[in-house]
C-alpha cells in the first residue's frame, strides 16, 4: 500500500504519520501557569536535536477548540523555564488524562494524584514519580506550516534520573538502564507501547 500525502486533508496525513512513525517518546511537560500553579501536558512529536548545544524540541499544535495557542506553548513563551519528564508504563492513564483541553490556567494536577518534588538546582518542581526529568530553559520558538504549529527548543541544564536506573559499564562509565526507566511509548490512536525485549548489536568500528 502507498499513501500519497498530495491532495489529503492534515486529519489524514497526521493519522498517517502517527501510525507509522512508531514508537515515539513521550515528553511530558510540566509548565507553570499565570497564578503559579502548573501545567501538565504530554507531547510525542519530541525529540532531542543535538548535544553542542543540549537542546531538545517539542511540537506544539493549537487547541481544538478555538484554535489558540497551548498552554504549554504561552506558558513558556512567557516564563522561560519548564521541565521534560519521560513516564514510565504506570502513569499511562495520567499521561492521558493531562491531555485534555482546560480553560487557559487550570492546572491538570488538581484532577491527577501526582505528587512534585523539588528539582535541586532548578526553580520548577518535578513530578516525584517520573524516573527521567529535565530542567529546561527556553530556547528558542519557530512557528511552522499552516497550522502553524510551534517547534519549541528546550536547552537542557540538567537531567535527573532515577537511582534505580543508574549503573556503571565495564569501563566505569555511568550508564543508564532502559528497563528501570520503563519508558511508555506512543503508538496511533489511543495506542500506547511499553518498554519489551533489548537487542544489542555493537557498532561498526
Amino acid at each position: 500500500m502507498y499513501i500519497d500525502f498530495e491532495g489529503m486533508k492534515p486529519a489524514d496525513i497526521y493519522h498517517a504519520l502517527t501510525q507509522t512513525a512508531i514508537p515515539r517518546p513521550i515528553a511530558w511537560v510540566l509548565s507553570e501557569n499565570p497564578d503559579g500553579d502548573f501545567n501538565l501536558a504530554p507531547f510525542s512529536f519530541f525529540t532531542p536535536i543535538t548535544s553542542n548545544p543540549p537542546l531538545v524540541m517539542i511540537s506544539v499544535g493549537r487547541k481544538p477548540t478555538d484554535q489558540s495557542f497551548k498552554d504549554t506553548r504561552v506558558n513558556i513563551e512567557s516564563r522561560k523555564e519548564f521541565v521534560l519528564h519521560i513516564a514510565h508504563r504506570g502513569l499511562a492513564q495520567a499521561v492521558t488524562e493531562s491531555s485534555r483541553t482546560l480553560p487557559h490556567g487550570e492546572s491538570e494536577l488538581s484532577n491527577l494524584e501526582l505528587e512534585l518534588t523539588d528539582f535541586e538546582g532548578f526553580r520548577l518542581p518535578r513530578l516525584r514519580d517520573c524516573p527521567v526529568a529535565m530542567a529546561c530553559e527556553l530556547y528558542e520558538i519557530k512557528e511552522i506550516g499552516a497550522g502553524p504549529q510551534s517547534l519549541v527548543f528546550g536547552l537542557v541544564k540538567k537531567v535527573f534520573v532515577a537511582d534505580q536506573a543508574v549503573q556503571t559499564d565495564e569501563k566505569e562509565r555511568t550508564v543508564f538502564d532502559a528497563a528501570s526507566i520503563d519508558p511508555l511509548g506512543r503508538l496511533g490512536g489511543s495506542e500506547y507501547v511499553t518498554f519489551g525485549e533489548v537487542i544489542k548489536i555493537p557498532r561498526p568500528s
